[in-house]
């Protein structure tokens, strides 16, 4: 799996979901202070509701711009070792039943999910219980994720 091409997917995603919570918060903002939308009485709250979203909108935004930030930082410090993982790397994992996993260790936007060259990736951050499972593993080394009641057991195939 090429990890230069998931790196470019994952800018042009972060970019676009910015793209996207933009335009929900200047909607919302243009919604909340819309003269049309001035209480008629006190218990007309259009208004009111439209500025909490304006605000969560506006949330959102900072978000997306700190998400893409991480990965600008990261792009400039890219790990060069790989012999234990850390934040920035691709690691392939297998389960006993020989099932192959690809997931990349990222400094944020945990749960975004691509296919690069015919393979799925997902994308965990160092807080998930996975990514956490993930950090300091080496290869050959097997694996525990705790999800819910249930554990899953993987071994390290692979470091990039």
């Amino acid at each position: 799996m090429n990890k230069v091409v998931l790196l470019e997917r994952i800018q042009q995603q972060l970019e676009q979901t910015l793209q996207i919570a933009t335009e929900a918060a200047m909607r919302a903002y243009n919604t909340a202070t819309d003269d049309e939308n001035v209480a008629e009485n006190k218990y007309d709250t259009f208004a009111l509701e439209a500025s909490y979203l304006a605000h969560g909108q506006a949330q959102r935004v900072a978000e997306c711009k700190d998400d893409i930030s991480a990965y600008q930082h990261l792009f400039a410090s890219m790990p060069i070792q790989q012999d234990t993982v850390v934040v920035g790397h691709l690691v392939t994992l297998e389960d006993h039943d020989g099932n192959v996993k690809h997931v990349f260790l990222g400094p944020a936007a945990g749960g975004l999910k691509f296919t690069i060259d015919g393979q799925n990736v997902i994308i965990v951050t160092p807080t998930s219980p996975f990514g956490e499972a993930l950090l300091g593993r080496n290869i050959d080394e097997e694996v525990d994720i705790h999800i819910s009641n249930n554990v899953i057991w993987f071994d390290v195939i692979s470091i990039k």
